[in-house]
């Protein structure tokens, strides 16, 4: 699966996912299914950003973290426009997302920011834990477009 497009990859996820979860919520009630689901997939994108900076040849820094978007935008999953790539930041907005599309149509619009959105932050830890992302609003909240700013963290010495 590792050749998958990555949005392939989470519409098999979400229809595993989806009736696991609505059987949490029918067992432990929405808010305890939603933190077991955010813990999870948080803890799954923490391992994967691992073992991607693991396979880098040379550092995982921002620059390298950026050589992976294109992973994420297969079969037009994403459109985005970058605002600025440098050593020390990496902004994009994200202005049609067929991830949201997708989990909207699959009837997970509700957790679609737990299935995805919830994974970014999380996969920097994994990456580079001196790799921060900023985000105040995305597709999947109902927002027009989404703010990614990535920014290395400043060394505190």
């Amino acid at each position: 699966m590792a050749d998958l497009p990555i949005i392939q990859l989470r519409r098999i996820e979400a229809n595993v996912i989806k009736p696991i979860y609505e059987e949490m919520v029918a067992t432990f009630g929405e808010t305890a299914a939603r933190e077991v689901l955010d813990r999870a997939i948080r803890r799954n994108a923490i391992e994967h950003g691992q073992g991607l900076a693991e396979r880098e040849e040379g550092p995982a820094d921002l620059a390298a973290f950026a050589r992976l978007l294109p992973n994420w935008q297969k079969e037009d999953a994403l459109k985005i426009d970058v605002l600025e790539e440098s050593a020390e930041r990496f902004d994009f907005n994200v202005v049609r997302c067929r991830y949201a599309e997708m989990y909207r149509d699959m009837g997970l619009g509700e957790i679609g920011h737990l299935l995805s959105c919830n994974r970014d932050g999380a996969f920097c830890e994994g990456f580079n834990a001196d790799i921060k992302l900023e985000r105040g609003q995305t597709i999947m909240g109902g927002a027009s477009h989404c703010d990614f700013r990535y920014s290395v963290a400043e060394d505190e010495g």
